[in-house]
């Protein structure tokens, strides 16, 4: 493999000249590492997930320039093709690193104008999503216990007066550092300028030769300026019922299929309280040891995509509900973001706190887990606190919307 290039500064100089080239098509930003590709060399094939091993493998094994590498994301439903594509150049920093001092990447020079928000309009309404919940809980109890849980998300559409900075979204999100900043493509760039953009808590899978990890989310609560109502919601969270019965569900599913393919598993630390700026989840890191290094990432996010954190248990039933109860089609929301190389290496993040960007448009998406014990109102206050921090970056007052 190719190694990607490591680099405590970047300048000028080290930026390909081509048109495409000019500033960064893909980022991945965690608290210890920015991740960098230019430019599009090369697209993966269309297909769904299950045959995305077998396209990546064909895709590696003909490519005889350019970084040994694919980045981009992947679909909620399976059944969609993914938008992964080879870059021109790949560049790591380690440690912190501040995306205003990329060149070609800074945040918008500045306007005599701000870029003013229009509309914001809800889709579903928080009424028809409640809704949506209430009848989730009624298939759930005629089920007789056939359909354990579902998740349903509603989205937001954001007008502005121009085009939104992708460059000052990801400056924004990345103010929280315990989150995971993320900007790609969603499409090459003759056919348009969609961004999915967003700050994701979750990992879905890493591998690097025979480890492999991931660190599923579910049952979350709202976090509050008021440190002691702060920590009575941290509390709550902790020790609801209802929550710990949802997030158990997630850690038993992926233990369950990741232990045939490891000589250890396990969660070393067990369930935990996980804090970002705006919510509290409940987490639990799960670490194994594989029997066969050589299977690639593209494998385990077939394997474990979606997860009952974005879907539900069982998956096919609850996939089919909420393709009944969701009047819209979640595109990249609840998808993948990441990367995958010719060595089988990977790392993927659950495509959540997001939205998909294009021009002065804007679409935030955001979600809640549906389990016995659910309540329509809950659930609407829960996805409202969701999109805290999305509207933040885009410098919307949820409250003037009603949201």
């Amino acid at each position: 493999m190719k190694m990607p290039i490591s680099l405590a500064r970047l300048d000028e100089g080290t930026y390909p000249q081509s048109s495409n080239s000019k500033k960064p098509f893909y980022i991945l930003k965690t608290s210890g590492e920015t991740f960098f590709s230019l430019g599009q060399k090369a697209v993966l094939a269309e297909g769904p997930l299950s045959t995305l091993s077998e396209r990546t493998a064909n895709f590696f094994g003909k490519r005889t320039d350019g970084p040994d590498i694919l980045v981009g994301a992947l679909p909620f439903d399976p059944d969609h093709s993914a938008f992964l594509f080879q870059p021109e150049r790949v560049l790591r920093v380690q440690g912190e690193h501040n995306l205003g001092h990329v060149p070609g990447f800074g945040a918008s020079a500045g306007s005599a104008e701000p870029n003013r928000i229009i509309s914001v309009s809800a889709d579903p309404s928080a009424d028809i999503f409640g809704s949506s919940v209430a009848a989730g809980l009624e298939a759930m109890a005629l089920s007789n216990g056939a359909l354990q849980k579902i998740v349903l998300s509603r989205s937001l559409k954001v007008f502005a007066s121009r085009d939104f900075s992708i460059a000052d979204l990801m400056s924004r999100l990345a103010l929280d550092e315990s989150i995971t900043v993320f900007a790609t493509p969603l499409r090459q760039p003759e056919k348009g300028g969609a961004m999915l953009v967003g700050a994701t808590p979750e990992l879905l899978v890493e591998k690097r030769g025979t480890h492999i990890a991931s660190h599923p989310l579910a049952g979350s609560a709202k976090r509050h300026k008021n440190k002691a109502e702060d920590r009575r919601s941290a509390d709550s969270l902790w020790n609801s019922d209802k929550d710990r019965r949802e997030h158990a569900m997630v850690v038993e599913s992926i233990m369950d299929l990741l232990a045939p393919y490891c000589v250890e598993l396990s969660a070393p630390e067990g369930m935990a309280l996980r804090a970002t700026a705006s919510m509290w989840h409940l987490g639990t890191r799960i670490v194994g040891r594989l029997k066969d290094g050589s299977i690639p990432s593209e494998h385990f996010v077939s394997l474990l995509h979606p997860t009952p954190a974005v879907c539900g248990v069982p998956r096919a039933a609850a996939h089919s509900k909420i393709s009944e109860l969701e009047a819209y089609n979640r595109g990249f929301y609840a998808g993948a973001v990441g990367w995958c190389d010719s060595a089988g290496d990977g790392r993927w993040y659950v495509s959540i706190r997001c939205a998909e960007v294009e021009g002065p448009n804007a679409r935030l998406y955001a979600g809640a887990g549906v389990v016995p014990g659910s309540t329509p109102q809950g659930e609407v206050a829960e996805t409202a606190a969701k999109f805290r921090a999305m509207l933040d970056a885009f410098g919307i007052d949820g409250d003037r919307f009603g949201i």
